[in-house]
């Protein structure tokens, strides 16, 4: 069964469940991912639904950060839920461990040595961990390691 299958069928049971918070964030999902088709005039994949969840729990983070910052605590936990939500549609986050291993891997594949072939590493990470891991993270440990 397709994300967006996923998707469609989870939004029918938050609407039997009359759970409104539930059914808001995944039709915030669901219209994200309508704009980038109509935008784009192609249909999403797999892996193209992932990338819009991916971009929407990191804008939610941020939105947190600053809500949080301007004393709003009650939109800051509105977010948080949302997070909860849109999570539970990305693969299962990497461990630490397993972050290190796909970047040594990436490093030697590369065949990076110095801080300029950062952009190879990463091109070969991103598809690895795109949804798994956030790339901010990730791309600082590459970093660190090249340094």
């Amino acid at each position: 069964m397709s994300l967006k299958d996923q998707l469609k069928d989870q939004q029918k049971l938050a609407m039997l469940a009359k759970d409104k918070p539930r059914l808001g964030a995944i039709r915030l999902l669901m219209a994200e991912i309508k704009q980038r088709e109509v935008d784009t005039r192609v249909e999403l994949n797999d892996e193209d639904i992932l990338a819009v969840v991916t971009k929407m729990v990191k804008q939610r983070r941020d939105s947190i950060s600053q809500f949080e910052a301007a004393g709003r605590q009650d939109l800051a936990d509105k977010e948080s839920a949302e997070i909860v939500v849109l999570q539970e549609f990305l693969p299962q986050q990497l461990t630490a461990d397993e972050i290190a291993a796909l970047i040594e891997q990436a490093i030697a594949e590369s065949g990076a040595a110095v801080m300029a072939d950062m952009g190879k590493v990463m091109a070969v990470l991103k598809p690895k961990i795109q949804g798994r891991a956030d790339v901010g993270a990730v791309s600082a440990q590459v970093k660190t390691r090249l340094a």
